[in-house]
């Protein structure tokens, strides 16, 4: 625990001496390490994947896609349809 003490006092002092700058870019790299100790829920991550996935310019595409390819199914069964009752 002393060691501890020794380290925060060490910490002070040279915060002591940088400049505004210098202290916001510490400031900044704490608040970095601070976000990345913050658990997050896994059902956040995992939405936050799904959302960028969806975003995904091969994903829109793929979409599309398959969108085109329902529909020309769809168009294909009422030709089969209409062939089958024209008979």
């Amino acid at each position: 625990m002393g060691n501890t003490i020794n380290q925060r006092q060490s910490l002070v002092s040279k915060l002591d001496s940088l400049s505004e700058t210098e202290l916001q870019e510490v400031l900044d790299y704490v608040s970095m390490i601070e976000s990345l100790r913050r658990p997050k829920g896994s059902a956040v991550i995992e939405e936050e994947l799904l959302v960028a996935l969806a975003d995904a310019h091969e994903n829109r595409r793929a979409r599309q896609a398959f969108e085109w390819e329902s529909v020309r199914r769809k168009a294909e069964r009422r030709a089969t349809v209409r062939a089958t009752n024209h008979f």
